[in-house]
């Protein structure tokens, strides 16, 4: 507010959306007015830039028989209304305690969801990763000063160690079904493993013969990226997309197929760390700058 930036809060952009539950204004609200919606062409005629920094929100799903059980969940689905209920102090409606738990991908927000399953009291925790295990030294095509792709643990991972003596990681996992009881609900998960120097001939692994297993669950959190940003913004605005379904932009600016809107952060590049959602936020501004001005008075930031 300082710098005269004017926040607008409590506002949906585009297509009108029903947000559920009150926790979202709480969250949202600087006031007790009630949620707004701006068509997006509105905000057109009335600026002369528009910056898109809307993330990549759309969830990677698994598409494999019995994901329609009750019981699974995507991973950010689950953080999230894990984070509201400690912020309204009540107990949350995705609930570990007790549970056998499956984490179905990596990455931090695979271990975002063994440490929030931990926390919460889960009886299990197990973690599916569909590569082969990282090496623990680095290998001979990957030299410094690349960043050494080898066997880490994070703080998930060793707080699971710690609780149930074992990493909860298992690699070469393909799943292959969900296991649904009589209530509907997932009950397990059926996989296989793969081996990654044989590749098939639809995929870059082939299953091994014999291998199948079943792993009896109470709670399946698919965390396994996302495929970029929610459509409607992109389609109401005729903005091409890349092949990744990401807002495509020039290079190396950040101007979209249409000269007045820009795009940063994960809805550009896909989904990545905050450092880099600082760093698109700082070059956007010069770019949107140098649009208006003709020669940014940004200074260039690293």
């Amino acid at each position: 507010r300082q710098a005269g930036v004017k926040f607008v809060t409590r506002t949906s952009v585009g297509e009108a959306v029903a947000l559920p539950g009150g926790h979202v204004l709480k969250i949202m609200g600087e006031s007790d007015d009630g949620m707004r919606h701006i068509p997006v062409q509105e905000l057109l005629a009335c600026h002369d830039a528009l910056v898109l920094a809307v993330g990549a929100t759309v969830p990677r799903d698994l598409p494999i028989p019995g994901r329609e059980a009750s019981g699974i969940y995507f991973a950010m689905e689950y953080l999230t209304r894990s984070t509201q209920s400690l912020y309204a102090d009540t107990k949350p409606s995705i609930d570990a305690a007790g549970q056998r738990v499956i984490v179905i991908g990596g990455g931090d927000t695979g271990a975002d969801c063994i440490g929030t399953a931990l926390r919460q009291g889960c009886q299990s925790i197990v973690n599916f990763e569909l590569l082969d295990r990282p090496p623990s030294d680095r290998a001979p095509d990957n030299p410094w000063p690349q960043w050494p792709l080898i066997m880490r643990s994070d703080y998930a991972h060793s707080e699971a160690q710690h609780r149930f003596g074992k990493d909860p990681r298992n690699y070469s996992l393909l799943s292959k079904a969900f296991l649904v009881g009589d209530r509907g609900e997932v009950c397990g998960v059926r996989t296989v493993e793969v081996d990654w120097t044989r590749p098939g001939d639809e995929a870059p692994f082939t299953e091994v013969e014999g291998s199948e297993q079943d792993w009896p669950c109470d709670l399946v959190f698919l965390s396994m990226g996302f495929t970029g940003p929610e459509p409607a913004l992109p389609d109401q605005l005729g903005l091409e997309c890349d092949p990744r379904s990401n807002i495509l932009t020039t290079a190396p600016g950040y101007q979209s197929s249409r000269a007045p809107i820009f795009a940063a952060g994960d809805c550009r590049r896909g989904q990545s760390l905050v450092v880099w959602a600082i760093h698109e936020g700082r070059e956007v501004a010069r770019a949107v700058d140098d649009y208006l001005r003709g020669r940014s008075q940004i200074n260039a930031l690293a």
